[in-house]
């Protein structure tokens, strides 16, 4: 199972400097996959939980590609609706091929109103708009004269019944967001069941996860969050569960926290220390 970490493009503590050594600590850490978010206008509502400067996701990437050498680089989640389809279907063919087929492409449809205003889209259409604009993501690739996107993966976030029917249709991965495991199982189990219906592959198990270690086992949890050992169990159960990848979230909503990512990276170096290794 590849493990990947959810890296902060965004936050008052956030500059390349800082992008750099999250890159360089991220790979050297030997984790297999690094990813940022998306937002395009730092309206009030998103301000709230992710605030500016926010490194537009494409022009991060392609500047990380040139930092490292050979960790996967993702989305998680860049919002559909926001670009016209083509030109993601360009930008991402161009970034996977440039950075040697390295590229994950993580979707949703948006959840911030004011910011879909800005951008004049549609927001009660978003989840429609969603599914136009990937099956227009993937026709476009089927050009690989021109496009040569090289057969970069999607990854379909969210967990209502809509993005679970667009992550079998569309994805080649469902990329649910900050759940429990309990959860995950069991729409894990819904996904599967929907692929059936639908005489369908069904897509990859994929999460993003939190990634928050206490001294002490709290009550109420997510996944990831708990002991190193809770951490490292609920890896465990996600990857006999069948994930072939889990993204670390190390990020908990305060945006204080991109001024100390020491912290975040202590983190991830507990988790690295104890991942299973594979005999060579």
């Amino acid at each position: 199972m590849r493990l990947g970490v959810n890296v902060p493009n965004f936050g008052p503590g956030t500059d390349p400097d800082v992008l750099r050594r999250w890159a360089q600590t991220v790979e050297g850490l030997g984790f297999d996959l690094l990813m940022v978010s998306d937002h395009v206008v730092i309206t009030p509502d998103v301000a709230e939980q992710y605030p500016a400067p926010f490194y537009e996701p494409f022009t991060t990437l392609s500047w990380l590609a040139g930092i490292t050498s050979g960790i996967g680089l993702g989305t998680t989640v860049i919002l559909v609706p926001y670009r016209h389809p083509l030109l993601v279907a360009r930008m991402a063919a161009n970034l996977n091929d440039l950075s040697g087929g390295r590229l994950v492409l993580g979707v949703g449809v948006g959840w911030a109103r004011q910011e879909f205003e800005a951008l004049g889209a549609a927001y009660e259409r978003r989840g429609k708009v969603t599914d136009e604009y990937l099956a227009a993501i993937r026709a476009a690739w089927a050009d690989e004269r021109d496009y040569r996107s090289g057969g970069v993966p999607i990854w379909v976030g969210g967990g209502s019944e809509a993005a679970l029917r667009r992550a079998v249709r569309y994805g080649d991965a469902w990329h649910p967001l900050r759940n429990s495991v309990a959860w995950l199982r069991e729409t894990w189990s819904r996904v599967q069941d929907i692929a059936a219906e639908q005489g369908r592959p069904a897509p990859a198990l994929a999460p993003r996860i939190m990634l928050r270690i206490t001294d002490s086992p709290p009550q109420e949890r997510h996944a990831g969050e708990g002991t190193i050992e809770q951490v490292m169990a609920d890896l465990e159960e996600l990857r006999l569960l069948g994930a072939e990848t889990v993204v670390l979230d190390p990020f908990h909503q305060d945006p204080a926290e991109t001024l100390r990512p020491e912290a975040a990276w202590e983190m991830l170096a507990a988790v690295a220390a104890r991942r299973p290794r594979t005999a060579v």
